[in-house]
């Protein structure tokens, strides 16, 4: 029998003891014991039991002790682990006979004093050995010595054959001679000139000989077959596992069972029975359709003059916009809705990655542009904003829809002006009866769609070192100071923006005019193009921003890389019906603010506003969502830095790409990224109160609905649409748009143009902008909408403290589990103690009579 490599043996205590592993010291490798039997280390207890002691029950005369299995097996369920023989427990339950025997092993043959015979065969080869051969059998096996046979070929000699090398041809013989006179003389070798030979260098190029060619017939290789591996998950997590079956076909009956079925009395009855009644379900079947959803064919609060009963569930595609002369090998990264002049749409479009790889083409269509449709005449641009670079992030100013900021891919912030061609986007906005009239004209008018030129661009070492990826406008309710302290805004008008960029900052940016020498500003009106507005020329190439807001992260090093943010905006109270805020809206409509002549204001006169909310929301690059307030506070030594956030949780599988405040609700927030969603609550800090499953496809960008506080859209990554409703399904969305666009979904902007038309602008990576018309269910809120969903949210925040509870107390649960009692932990030292005392006495007695591990001899 093949031997088996020594195990190293522990005593039994030292299998009960935790993270403690005790070993009989083996100074010296011991011999290797067959798999048959196991050295077994017994105490004088157990010795006493059983009636096996050393040197009194068993002597190196009579070694052998053959021992009751119930006595093992009823002693291990008694001592359990402190028992002896709790290494060899299975061994000693599948032992087939009653009695096992125990061997004395005085010489420690295999390293223990005793060892345990495991198998009835090699008990019987102990107790009784085999007898040695006869003289005769050993001679007979000597003086038969093997012959050799006689080969018979299977052909394998002609495989051999054919792998070895023959020569076929006559051998090649070369002669080289030289003249006589140089025949002994010395030869000098030295380094060549590259200039001796044309072109430098001497090659000897390879060619084919068309003398002869060698068709290969056959080639030897190795190839190896691989099943194909698939890899899947699923959203749930098994914690009891059960068996289960399914039935994938169906049962069938046998023709036998189906006569008899249908000659039993039984059927018979009860098809006369209900003959009667079916007939006449059908006859009123026929004179009107009664299983008509009444309510969904009047629809949800149909107005009065709409009796066509057809409601549609789905988006309808209403005009799409594209231009190959602007939008060839471009993606939108961008679209925002003209705030006060009805169907104008502006589009920003970035490069691909693959254009960015080869720039060294340059061409008209390379120029980094904003575009501006129209519905009255889509098949053309009717404005182009300039761009020193591409434009991730861009907004109009609330106080005047003719100033627009963007966001520039290499950090710069620019300013543009369009209040010299509003009167041409206006004028766009005609009838069907006049587009006919003017179609001549509109021939005319295709290649001279008007460039604006940014009239001012930030300092390139002043701003982002990463592309902005998100811009806001402050509400011209308040202003900031260099310390983030929101103060009464006297000009009331947006004056001040934000931007971020995943170089892990936030900067807040003025544009107003600064106090500036007069030279600088004389210099800056000798530098404006012509035809430029100069409202903004004070800002041009000097523009640095207010202040800067740093993301620091909160338990390790290093900063937090921000994509999209939002804040709540501040809106004052009026105190009448709506009176003051008609009137100031009027007000602002008539007196555009001139930023050219408005000052900043020394924040020492302005009165601080306490109600403000300093707090951002932001998504990072990291899958983060994090909540932070953007005023800088004093260190020890006086220095204004940034806080680190307030909090910090990561439940998105991917780069967030949408931060969105409810239009409803100021302390409700959605953010989307990677494959789920999660609605927040300001204020609360465990985490979301609704977050979905995860869906098959990624998630690109979400909104909110502007007319219904339950619906929000989402954008996939295959093109798609899906339609949320809170009220209704919350695992689920109420409807999915399929194949709205042919690409990935790049941005989603609602409008509403009027009280009975609302539109959602859809773009994509193909450079192509659809516009959809949003049917009445999904814009005409349902009754106390509102107050449902706010005893919704309610009830989420809810439900997130009780599972908080619920968690803590069973953290609890388990960490008092885990911990082991006081009775335990003493009777654990107290077994390790008695094992130590034994190694101990072991040692000494090994000692004492010479019969040390060092000192064993090899028994074969």
């Amino acid at each position: 029998m093949a031997p088996k490599k020594k195990k190293t043996s522990t005593g039994s205590a030292g299998n009960k003891g935790r993270g403690k592993e005790i070993l009989t010291p083996t100074p010296v490798e011991q011999p290797d014991h067959p798999e048959d039997i196991f050295p077994i280390v017994l105490t004088s207890a157990t010795q006493e039991l059983f009636g096996c002691r050393a040197d009194e029950d068993v002597t190196r005369e009579s070694p052998f002790k053959l021992l009751k299995k119930d006595s093992i097996v009823q002693d291990i369920k008694t001592r359990a682990a402190v028992s002896d023989f709790s290494p060899v427990k299975q061994t000693v339950l599948d032992y087939p006979e009653d009695e096992i025997l125990l061997v004395f092993d005085r010489e420690f043959t295999y390293g223990q004093r005793f060892y345990l015979v495991l198998t009835p065969k090699a008990k019987d080869g102990i107790l009784c050995p085999p007898q040695p051969e006869t003289l005769e059998v050993l001679e007979n096996r000597i003086n038969n010595t093997p012959e050799p046979k006689r080969w018979i070929s299977l052909g394998s000699e002609k495989e051999i054959d054919e792998e070895c090398v023959k020569e076929t041809r006559d051998k090649l013989l070369y002669k080289f001679s030289r003249v006589r006179r140089k025949f002994g003389a010395p030869v000098c070798f030295s380094d060549r000139s590259a200039a001796d030979a044309k072109g430098g260098y001497l090659e000897c190029a390879s060619y084919q000989d068309s003398r002869f060619s060698i068709k290969q017939m056959q080639r030897d290789c190795g190839m190896q077959a691989v099943p194909g591996l698939q890899s899947s998950s699923a959203q749930t997590q098994w914690i009891v596992q059960r068996n289960v079956f399914t039935q994938y076909k169906a049962r069938e009956l046998s023709k036998v069972e189906i006569e008899n079925i249908l000659q039993t009395e039984s059927l018979k009855n009860f098809l006369n029975s209900v003959t009667f009644r079916l007939l006449k379900a059908l006859q009123e079947e026929e004179v009107m359709k009664v299983f008509v959803d009444d309510c969904k064919a009047l629809g949800t609060e149909s107005e009065a003059g709409d009796w066509s009963g057809n409601v549609s569930e789905g988006l309808m595609l209403y005009q799409a916009f594209s231009n190959q002369n602007y939008t060839a090998d471009r993606k939108v990264s961008c679209i925002n809705w003209h705030p006060t002049i009805f169907g104008v749409i502006a589009v920003a479009l970035t490069r691909r990655k693959v254009e960015q790889l080869n720039e060294s083409a340059v061409s008209d269509t390379g120029a980094s542009l904003i575009v501006f449709y129209s519905f009255s005449d889509p098949s053309h641009c009717q404005l182009l904003l300039e761009c020193p670079d591409d434009i991730f992030a861009f907004e109009f100013c609330p106080s005047d829809p003719n100033v627009i900021v963007g966001g520039c891919t290499n950090g710069q912030v620019v300013l543009w002006d369009i209040s010299a061609h509003i009167s041409h986007l206006e004028g766009t906005q005609s009838s069907g009866k006049t587009v006919s009239e003017t179609f001549e004209l509109d021939d005319k008018k295709e290649n001279k769609t008007p460039v604006v030129r940014y009239c001012a661009v930030s300092a390139l070492e002043s701003g982002h070192k990463a592309p902005i990826t998100d811009v806001k406008w402050l509400p011209p309710t308040f202003e900031v100071t260099r310390t983030g302290s929101p103060v009464e805004n006297r000009n009331h008008a947006s004056v001040q923006f934000v931007t971020c960029s995943p170089d892990c900052s936030i900067l807040f940016w003025d544009v107003r005019v600064k106090q500036l020498s007069q030279s600088a500003s004389d210099r800056k009106q000798q530098t404006t193009p012509y035809a430029v507005p100069d409202r903004f020329k004070h800002l041009d190439w000097t523009w640095k921003p207010l202040f800067r807001v740093s993301l620091p992260k909160i338990n390790t090093t290093g900063e937090y890389a921000p994509l999209k943010f939002n804040f709540e905006p501040y809106t004052r109270e009026s105190t009448t019906d709506g009176g003051t805020d008609k009137a100031d809206e009027n007000e602002a409509d008539s007196d555009i603010p001139d930023f050219s002549q408005l000052s900043a204001h020394s924040a020492r006169t302005l009165p601080a506003l306490a109600d403000v909310n300093t707090k951002l929301y932001i998504g990072t690059e990291d899958c983060e969502i994090i909540y932070t307030d953007w005023k800088l506070v004093k260190d020890d030594s006086g220095r204004m830095h940034s806080s680190k956030p307030l909090h910090c949780c990561n439940i998105h599988h991917g780069m967030v790409n949408t931060v969105q405040r409810s239009p409803f609700f100021k302390d409700i927030i959605l953010t989307i990224g990677g494959w789920n969603f999660a609605i927040w609550k300001e204020g609360v800090m465990d985490g979301p109160i609704v977050l979905s499953q995860g869906f098959e496809q990624v998630c690109t960008v979400g909104c909110w609905s502007l007319s219904r506080p339950a619906v929000f859209f989402i954008g996939k990554e295959n093109g798609s649409i899906e339609v949320w409703n809170l009220l209704e399904k919350t695992n689920e969305p109420v409807h999915v748009q399929a194949h709205a666009t042919n690409d990935t979904i790049s941005s989603i902007t609602p409008w509403v143009a009027s009280p009975k038309q609302h539109f959602l602008a859809v773009s994509d990576c193909l450079g192509i902008v659809r516009v959809f018309e949003i049917p009445k269910k999904l814009y005409i809120p349902s009754r106390n909408e509102a107050l449902s969903m706010k005893k919704y949210f309610e009830h989420g925040e809810e439900g997130l403290k009780d599972f908080l509870k619920k968690k803590e107390q069973w953290d609890k649960q388990n960490a008092e589990l885990d911990k082991p009692d006081a009775a335990t932990l003493e009777s654990e030292e107290l077994t390790v103690k008695e094992y130590s005392d034994y190694l101990t006495l072991q040692e000494s007695i090994l000692k004492g009579r010479g019969l040390m591990p060092a000192a064993v001899t090899q028994h074969h």
